[in-house]
C-alpha cells in the first residue's frame, strides 16, 4: 500500500536514510520579509510524497542544479525583481506579508482597545472617589485615552508600516494584463487587492489609469483616463449580472448606507469616463465580483472572474430617478470557465434564474447553485454532502474513532475496490515511552481571564513582550458545531512558541493556549492518484490558524534505525534556532541564542536527540503530503515545559485555504540527501504540481 505522501510509484526508491528539513515554515518565515524569496530552492527539490526524515529547518543554500530545475518551471512568466521566481509566487509571498501585518494590526488595535477600557474602568472609579473632582478628572482621563499609554493620538505605534509590503505586483498596462493572478482566485478583502494592485482603489468600484499614463510607453494611442478593472459587489441598485454579460452602473450618487440607493446624479468624469474611454479605445477590463462570506474577517470574498470588454454605454434615469452612467460589458472568450455557470433554470413562480454549477474537485462533484435575483448574482458554496454516511467514495466514517473534535471521513475513489487507509493507530496526541523523561515546567504566568487583556504577562516575556497569537472571533462556529467560539491565530512562524501550561493561572480558553484544543477545523483524508492519501478542509482556514499536531510515538534517534522513514519527524527546532547546517533562523531566534547556547552547547546538540515516529501510531498529520510551494508550516511549541529539544511539532496554515483544497507542507529535503543500501544517492520525482514545483522530492 502505497501510504500517505509517498508519491513514489516503485515503493522500494523509498528506502535509504536522509535528513529531510521541513522548508514550509521557512518558506512562511521568508514571506513575512517580503523581498527575500519564499521558498529556499535548496530544501528539498521535488516534493510531494516519500516522507523519510521530516525537519524544520532547511538549508540557505542553493545548489546548481536545483537552480536550473526552479528556472525551468518559472519560463516566461518569472519577474526580473523577483530573482527567478514566477509571478504566482510572487502574489503568494505578497499575500502571506500582507497577512502577518494584518495580524499585527489587530494584535495592536486590541491592546490599544483594552487599555482605554482598563482607562475608562479607572476613570469611573476615581470619579466614585473624588466625586467633587469630577470635571478636571473627567478632562484628565479623556486626554489619556484619547492619546494611549504612549501618548500618540492612535495609541501604541504599530511595529510595521503597511507601505513596506503593498508591492502592486500587477503592473498597470492598456491590455489589463495580470500577472501570477488567474481566473477564480479569491482574495478576502479589498485590502488584499490593494495590496497585490489588482485593484488599487479601497472602496471605489472601478480602477483606471489616469492621465499620467498618456505618455508612457505604449500607451500613446490610448485615450486617458482609461479604466482597467471593475468590482461587482451589490452595491448600486441598477446592476445586473448575467455572469457573461453584464449592465454595470457608473459610480457616484450612491448613500452608502448600505441600502444601494441611489441619492444623486452621475457625472461622466473619473471611473465613470474611464469606462467610456475603454469602450473607445477596446482594451479589457478585469471583472471581480463581490459575495458574502461569513468565514472571511471582512464579511466578503472577492472572486476574479477575468477579462471582459465594454460593449456599449449610455445615460438613463435609474430607480430613483436620478441621472446614471450604464455600460455593457461581455466576457472574452477562450479563458477558464467562470465558477459560476453553465446551465440555467427558468422559475415560473418568480422572477429569478437559478444557475447550476458543477465544480469538479479532486474526484469528487460538488454542486453549487447561483441565483440571479433582481439582477444580481449571489454566490453560495458547495456544500459537503451530509450525513457522511453520503460521501462518495466513503471507506471510514472517522478514522479517529471519535477522539477529535470533528470526525475525519476518508474516501477513495482511485482503488477498485476501494480500500481505506491501514497499519497505523491513531492517536489525536503525542505517546511517550516510560523511558523517555519529559522535564516538568515550574515557570507559569500569573494572569487571569486571557493574557490578551494583561499587561504583565510572564508568558508574553518569554515569547518577546507579545504574546505570538492574536484572538479572532469565527462568526460561523455555531453553523459547524464548533466546540470553539474564538481562534487563536499565529501572527508569524516563530523560532518557538511559549504557550501557558499547568503553572499559569490563565483560563483554560486564554489564547496562549491555542495549540492545546485539538481539531478546529473539518478535515477530510482522501486517496489521490499519485500521491497516496491526502488531506483536505471543509472549511475556510485563515493564515495562521493552527491545523493540527503532528503527533506519533517520541523516539531518541538512536531508537529508530530500521523504522519505516516516512513517517519520522526529527525535532531540530534547537539546530533551527542556532541556524546549524544552513538552517534560516526564525524571528526571535536572537532572544532565545543565548541560553540556549549555555544550556544546549554541546557536541550532541549539533544533531537533533529525538524524533517523532508516526508510522505505527500517528493522527491526521501523517496524510498531509509535500508541495513545493505548500499552504503549511511547522511550528515549534512549548506549553508544558521548557525543553526545546522536545518541543511539539505543530502545522500552521500559511494561507487562506478555501474549502476543499488540500493541505500541504514542505518537507524540506535537500537535493541528493538520499542514499540507498549500496550507497548511491537515490532519487525521487516530484508530483506536487506546483507553479513553481523543483521537479524532485530529494
Amino acid at each position: 500500500m502505497v501510504i500517505a505522501g509517498a508519491a513514489a510509484k516503485n515503493p522500494d526508491s523509498r528506502r535509504g536514510r536522509k535528513r529531510g528539513r521541513r522548508l514550509s515554515a521557512e518558506a512562511v518565515a521568508a514571506a513575512v520579509k517580503v523581498e527575500p524569496p519564499i521558498l529556499q530552492v535548496e530544501e528539498a527539490v521535488a516534493q510531494e510524497h516519500d516522507r523519510k526524515r521530516r525537519m524544520i529547518g532547511a538549508a540557505a543554500g542553493v545548489t546548481a542544479d536545483a537552480e536550473e530545475e526552479v528556472a525551468s518551471t518559472d519560463g516566461a512568466g518569472a519577474d526580473e525583481r523577483g530573482g527567478g521566481k514566477s509571478w504566482r509566487l510572487r502574489v503568494k509571498e505578497t499575500l502571506r506579508a500582507f497577512s502577518s501585518y494584518y495580524l499585527h494590526f489587530v494584535q495592536e488595535e486590541q491592546r490599544r482597545a483594552e487599555s482605554v477600557r482598563q482607562d475608562l474602568k479607572a476613570f469611573k472609579l476615581l470619579k466614585r472617589q473624588i466625586p467633587g473632582e469630577y470635571g478636571e478628572t473627567m478632562t484628565l482621563a479623556k486626554q489619556h485615552v484619547k492619546r494611549g499609554p504612549n501618548g500618540s493620538t492612535r495609541g501604541r505605534k504599530p511595529k510595521v508600516r503597511l507601505s513596506k509590503f503593498l508591492l502592486h505586483l500587477v503592473k498597470q498596462s492598456c491590455n489589463s494584463q495580470v500577472n501570477g493572478i488567474d481566473v477564480g482566485d479569491q482574495f478576502y478583502s479589498r485590502a488584499e487587492m490593494v495590496a497585490l494592485g489588482i485593484h488599487s482603489h479601497w472602496l471605489k468600484g472601478i480602477d483606471y489609469m489616469g492621465m499620467k499614463y498618456q505618455d508612457k510607453k505604449g500607451c500613446e494611442d490610448f485615450t486617458f483616463p482609461l479604466a482597467t478593472c471593475i468590482v461587482l459587489s451589490g452595491v448600486y441598485e441598477d446592476d445586473l449580472d448575467n455572469a457573461n454579460e453584464i449592465i454595470y452602473t457608473g459610480q457616484g450618487g450612491n448613500n452608502w448606507l448600505g441600502n444601494c440607493r441611489q441619492i444623486t446624479a452621475q457625472t461622466l468624469l473619473h471611473g465613470n469616463l474611464a469606462l467610456k474611454n475603454s469602450k473607445d479605445n477596446g482594451n479589457p477590463v478585469r471583472v471581480i465580483r463581490g459575495h458574502v462570506e461569513k468565514s472571511s474577517y471582512s464579511g466578503k470574498v472577492y472572486t476574479y472572474d477575468g477579462l471582459y470588454k465594454v460593449v456599449g454605454y449610455w445615460s438613463q434615469k435609474g430607480m430613483q430617478g436620478h441621472l446614471v452612467f450604464k455600460y455593457r460589458l461581455k466576457r472574452l472568450e477562450g479563458q477558464p470557465p467562470l465558477t459560476t455557470s453553465q446551465d440555467s433554470v427558468e422559475d415560473p413562480d418568480c422572477n429569478y434564474r437559478a444557475m447550476k454549477c458543477h465544480v469538479h474537485i479532486a474526484s469528487f462533484d460538488w454542486n453549487m447553485t447561483v441565483t440571479h435575483a433582481g439582477g444580481k448574482v449571489l454566490f453560495s458554496r458547495g456544500n459537503v454532502p451530509m450525513p457522511i454516511s453520503e460521501l462518495p467514495g466513503l471507506v471510514c466514517a472517522d478514522i479517529s474513532n471519535g477522539q477529535e473534535n470533528f470526525p475525519i471521513p476518508a474516501t477513495n475513489l482511485v482503488d477498485n475496490p476501494p480500500v481505506p487507509p491501514s497499519g497505523f493507530v491513531y492517536s489525536k496526541s503525542l505517546q511517550i515511552p516510560e523511558h523517555i523523561k519529559i522535564p516538568i515546567d515550574k515557570i507559569g504566568c500569573n494572569c487571569s481571564g486571557d493574557c490578551s487583556t494583561s499587561e504583565h504577562c510572564l508568558c508574553a516575556k518569554r515569547n518577546g513582550s507579545d504574546l505570538p497569537y492574536v484572538s479572532t472571533q469565527r462568526k460561523n462556529a455555531n453553523r459547524n458545531g464548533s466546540k470553539h467560539n474564538s481562534i487563536g491565530r499565529l501572527v508569524e512562524p516563530k523560532a518557538v512558541v511559549y504557550e501557558c501550561g499547568t503553572n499559569c493561572t490563565c483560563h483554560c480558553n486564554c489564547v496562549n493556549r491555542t495549540s492545546q484544543h485539538g481539531l478546529k477545523y473539518r478535515l477530510e483524508v482522501f486517496k489521490t492518484e499519485s500521491k497516496g492519501w491526502g488531506v483536505r478542509t471543509w472549511d475556510t482556514i485563515l493564515p495562521g490558524a493552527l491545523i493540527c499536531e503532528y503527533a506519533g510515538v517520541l523516539r531518541r534517534i538512536t531508537e529508530v534505525e530500521g523504522f519505516l522513514e516516512n513517517y519520522i519527524f526529527d525535532i531540530d527546532c534547537l539546530q533551527t534556532i542556532k541556524g546549524l547546517d544552513g538552517r534560516e533562523q526564525r524571528a526571535g531566534s536572537e532572544l532565545h541564542i543565548a541560553s540556549l547556547y549555555s544550556e544546549h552547547d554541546s557536541e550532541a546538540s549539533q544533531a537533533p536527540e529525538y524524533c517523532i515516529d508516526a508510522g505505527s501510531v500517528g493522527n491526521i498529520a501523517r496524510f498531509i503530503n509535500h508541495s513545493c510551494q505548500p499552504n503549511l508550516f511547522i511550528q515549534c511549541v512549548l506549553s508544558s515545559h521548557s525543553d526545546i529539544k522536545l518541543a511539539k511539532i505543530m502545522l500552521f496554515a500559511a494561507d487562506t485555504i478555501p474549502p476543499f483544497q488540500g493541505l500541504s507542507y514542505d518537507y524540506g529535503y535537500h537535493l541528493d540527501s538520499v542514499t540507498g543500501a549500496d550507497g548511491q544517492i537515490v532519487k525521487l520525482a516530484c508530483h506536487c504540481g506546483a507553479p513553481d514545483c523543483r521537479k524532485r522530492l530529494y
